[in-house]
């Protein structure tokens, strides 16, 4: 068989094969037969049968982890069992998808729960029974790790720019700029550096605030809130909050876990006065 041929009946089966949906007023079809109704309330969409009995959510979430780093992904509940929700990672037809396309695509192509049939209840129970696993890449894991980290340390920063974690005292900041204590955020560029120092006043590290570099006194540096375009775009000016935590993480030496403080059953004084 020649190769043209040979290309031209893998091409035609490609088009056989091919699934085309399209979603209007709410309404999903595949190859041009009704399967299934769509709603949503903010980022959470509804799928129901032809009928209009819920089935099945999807809610997008995205979310900051730490610093420029932000996770995207759906969850996934059943309308009649919402104690269960799991996350999962979803797919689109193209980087310009909205949220509804990518939500039918997903369902149609990633979770296989629409056919040309409408929504398929047992391979929806089997995703629940037999939850898929998310694929994260290095980058992500590492700031869920890095987070889970942050997450204990609770560090918070007072109105007199003492840096607490846990409720404890550990640092402080000094050369704070004039619209401190009125913004959490640091916005001003001052060509004074702002200087975190422990609770015992060492030097632990400077934030330049012309750069929004972070950079600790043993040398090390880090860029905070990188300019980002799209769905992913973040703040454009850090938090004091933010800054402690990175240099929490760049230097462990400055803030060790605080454990939590308990104490024994209170018991009654019952001596005789």
């Amino acid at each position: 068989m020649k190769k043209s041929t040979i290309i031209f009946f893998t091409i035609l089966g490609v088009l056989f094969n091919a699934q085309n949906f399209k979603t209007k007023r709410g309404i999903v079809s595949l190859d041009g037969i009704h399967v299934a109704k769509i709603s949503n309330k903010s980022s959470i969409y509804t799928f129901m049968d032809l009928n209009e009995t819920p089935m099945y959510t999807i809610e997008f979430v995205d979310k900051s982890i730490v610093d420029s780093v932000r996770d995207s992904y759906i969850k996934l509940n059943r309308v009649y069992n919402r104690d269960k929700t799991i996350e999962m990672d979803y797919i689109s037809p193209s980087a310009f998808s909205g949220e509804e396309k990518s939500a039918v695509y997903t369902s149609i192509k990633g979770l296989k729960v629409i056919d040309n049939k409408g929504i398929n209840i047992k391979i929806l129970d089997d995703i629940f029974k037999n939850v898929p696993k998310r694929k994260l890449d290095t980058k992500t894991k590492d700031a869920y790790t890095i987070r889970s980290k942050i997450d204990k340390l609770n560090i918070e920063v007072n109105k007199v720019g003492e840096i607490l974690s846990n409720g404890v005292p550990v640092g402080y900041f000094t050369n704070l700029p004039v619209s401190f204590g009125s913004e959490d955020t640091i916005s001003d560029k001052t060509f004074v550096d702002i200087e975190i120092y422990d609770a015992k006043s060492k030097l632990i590290g400077r934030y330049i605030t012309t750069t929004k570099q972070l950079k600790t006194a043993g040398g090390k540096s880090f860029t905070l809130y990188r300019e980002m375009s799209g769905r992913a775009s973040i703040l454009k000016y850090p938090t004091y909050k933010a800054i402690a935590e990175r240099m929490a993480i760049m230097d462990p030496t400055f803030i060790k876990i605080q454990e939590k403080v308990t104490v024994g059953p209170v018991e009654k004084d019952t001596t005789v006065k």
